[in-house]
């Protein structure tokens, strides 16, 4: 897979040479190019901005380097033979990124990312390209940052993992959290050696031997833990998701089918709100 990353602050990417995508880089499976976006300005200031049309405050990335510096990469990518690109935005006002859109964004051949500064990059510079290649507007989280530089890290580890041979174990990702073999769902507590640390004890279960209650155990944690940090999750997951075992767990956690669920999309809601 190659990447691009287009930035002011180039230096902000230097993550990307340690970790797994560092091994990955050194391996062959990853070839990332940073590109300073100030090598395609033309005054003596390197000026990527300027004031929004409009009024109101910050400012605006200007057209003109980005659109020469997209040009630019995309003829390199594909004198290299790298195919079609995806472009990938990282904006508060995007969709969030998933577990599962990382998925989709590691089968792809080509990721070009525009981490941008201030109030954003100019509309039409994500319109234009959007006529070229998929966009992908996408965000990190419910809150804002200075720059998009973080995100490129989150969004580039989260796709990187999932490359084949990147992992020790090609099997590590397959119970992640959100994972599909997870339905969707939290990953539960994990636990190794000692098996007794400052008085704490680790679940009898996981000592015995038992592959079958081992599984139903983390099964059962999984439920536990969605059910207190995401409720959301279980609200959504369809019915037929759940076995008669965690339907039984979820029963104990104080959850029951929802009979509206298929009009509203909410499958599963809390015992306590029904009784009101």
């Amino acid at each position: 897979m190659r990447l691009d990353v287009v930035t002011i602050f180039p230096e902000y990417l230097e993550p990307l040479n340690v970790s797994l995508v560092g091994k990955a880089r050194a391996r062959g499976q990853l070839d990332v190019h940073v590109h300073d976006l100030r090598t395609w300005t033309h005054d003596r200031h390197h000026t990527v901005d300027d004031t929004p049309y409009g009024g109101g405050p910050g400012m605006v990335m200007k057209t003109e380097p980005w659109g020469e510096a997209l040009d630019t990469v995309l003829a390199d990518g594909y004198e290299a033979g790298h195919g079609r690109p995806a472009l990938i935005v990282p904006t508060p006002s995007g969709r969030p990124f998933t577990q599962d859109l990382a998925v989709r964004l590691s089968e792809q051949p080509w990721l070009i990312f525009t981490p941008a500064r201030y109030e954003g990059i100019d509309r039409r510079v994500v319109d234009e390209y959007a006529t070229r290649m998929p966009v992908h507007e996408v965000s990190i989280g419910d809150y804002v940052l200075a720059g998009g530089e973080a995100a490129v890290l989150v969004v580039t580890e989260a796709v990187a993992r999932l490359l084949p041979g990147v992992l020790g174990n090609a099997e590590s990702h397959r119970d992640d959290s959100f994972a599909p073999a997870m339905a969707g769902l939290l990953e539960g507590p994990v636990y190794t050696k000692p098996p007794l640390w400052r008085g704490r004890d680790i679940p009898d279960v996981l000592l015995s031997g038992h592959h079958g209650k081992i599984a139903r155990w983390r099964r059962d944690e999984t439920l536990r833990r969605t059910t207190a940090h995401r409720p959301d999750l279980i609200e959504r997951c369809a019915p037929d998701a759940f076995d008669k075992k965690d339907r039984e767990m979820l029963s104990i956690l104080g959850w029951q089918p929802d009979p509206e669920g298929e009009r509203t999309g909410r499958f599963w809601r809390r015992t306590e709100d029904v009784e009101e």
